[in-house]
């Protein structure tokens, strides 16, 4: 196990599409898809995925130290920051990052320890939010259930309901990793960083929903820098990876109808592409 702190600093682009589904509901809106009210374009939160990344590293690392997650049903958090709780404030955050991936990762809001200004923690892993790269039409889908929930409903034939999906949608989503945060303050490591690809790649694999239709990772771009400040702007590294509709291609229905392209990478810069 690599347990020492990354060295390089990242950037990195996910792509992934939903077919049939609602890939995050709002719910200022009944739940309907998250929309941008100006363009019709489709909006995915951080948190969104950060809580499939969390669910993923949960199932694979369940029982082994140092890969718990804070933020989960399970205990009230107040009793995880209890026991995490040391004599100093560098202390007590030294021991929930070795305790939790996710705090290593993403850092945490830990309330009960505010005060005692061990309460902050800033991760080196950020996302921004996810937009599709098309407009999306959100569908308000009714649909009909032949159980009855009480005796007042017992004589009709059906009750109806209703389900809210995209029909298609690419999403664009990107984020950030600082080595100089994971050196300095949580000790985000090499072997973190290959579960968090790895929990990328697979967290749609693990998080199966009818709500959700077919939702897919089609790519994970990664942007290696040299150094730990980085080697080039991490904006025209994204304005690098250029998605765009074949030709004759009107509506999109499936990921075949766009082309992805990387142009070549400044120097100090590596590519890789997975997915």
């Amino acid at each position: 196990m690599n347990s020492n702190p990354i060295k390089n600093r990242y950037d990195f682009v996910i792509l992934y599409d939903v077919e049939n589904g609602n890939p995050n509901g709002d719910p200022d809106a009944g739940n309907m898809p998250r929309l941008d009210p100006e363009t019709s374009h489709g909006i995915v939160t951080d948190v969104c995925i950060k809580r499939k990344i969390r669910n993923y590293v949960d199932l694979v690392q369940a029982d082994k130290d140092k890969f718990d997650i804070y933020i989960k049903q399970d205990r009230l958090l107040n009793d995880k920051d209890a026991e995490g709780r040391r004599d100093t404030a560098t202390n007590t955050i030294k021991a929930m990052c070795g305790k939790y991936y996710d705090i290593r990762t993403f850092g945490a809001v830990m309330a009960s320890l505010v005060k005692e200004k061990a309460g902050q923690v800033r991760g080196p892993v950020q996302l921004t939010f996810g937009r599709s790269i098309d407009t999306v039409v959100p569908r308000e889908i009714s649909i009909t259930r032949v159980a009855v929930t009480n005796e007042k409903d017992a004589d009709k034939q059906n009750t109806i309901g209703n389900k809210h999906i995209v029909p298609y949608g690419l999403y664009r989503q990107e984020g950030f990793i600082s080595a100089n945060l994971a050196q300095k303050v949580t000790g985000f490591s090499e072997d973190d960083l290959e579960l968090l690809w790895q929990a990328i790649e697979h967290m749609f694999e693990e998080d199966r929903s009818a709500a959700r239709g077919k939702m897919t990772l089609r790519e994970l771009i990664i942007f290696k820098h040299e150094c730990a400040l980085g080697n080039a702007p991490a904006h025209k590294l994204f304005e690098l990876v250029k998605v765009a509709l074949r030709d004759g291609i009107e509506t999109p229905r499936a990921y075949s109808d766009y082309m992805v392209s990387v142009d070549g990478a400044p120097e100090g810069v590596t590519v890789e592409r997975r997915g």
